[in-house]
């Protein structure tokens, strides 16, 4: 039998991802972006949650599933990704506040998590996006992110 390889075209791969983010493992939660328009203010990236994710030993044993909270940081960084790609490469979306979260299904290992952001104001200062996580076409978690962007040396 051969490996499943996706359709989707990798627009960016996780090695590029991390020369974006300053996350890395077990808080990088992106895996690769699919689709990127500038002009519209849309990014689509990907998670490919396993089994072996840390987070499982304890969320819930026996019935692993995804804890929100890292739902919603992925969309985040999904969105980070967006806003350094819009020009602001000197600074770093440093999350503000999330409003009207609604989660609809739970994640569990297997699933593959399209992460779909949408910049609704996006300036040199901060800004918003619409983002949503999809499983299977089906919403797992919706959530408006707002962020703010300091200089890497403030942090």
């Amino acid at each position: 039998m051969g490996a499943i390889v996706s359709s989707q075209p990798v627009i960016l791969n996780v090695k590029e991802i991390s020369n974006i983010l300053p996350h890395r493992y077990p808080f990088l939660l992106v895996d690769r972006i699919i689709y990127l328009n500038l002009e519209e203010n849309v990014i689509i990236g990907q998670k490919n949650v396993t089994v072996n994710e840390q987070f499982f030993q304890g969320h819930f044993p026996g019935v692993p599933v995804m804890p929100g909270v890292l739902i919603l940081e992925a969309l985040a960084q999904a969105g980070g990704i967006l806003v350094y790609k819009k020009g602001h490469c000197d600074k770093i979306a440093v999350l503000l506040n999330i409003n009207n979260a609604k989660f609809r299904r739970p994640v569990v290992p297997g699933d593959v998590m399209t992460l779909h952001a949408t910049g609704l104001y996006i300036s040199s200062k901060g800004g918003r996006v619409m983002a949503k996580a999809m499983v299977n076409e089906q919403l797992a978690v919706e959530a408006e992110i707002g962020f703010a962007l300091v200089h890497k040396e403030q942090l």
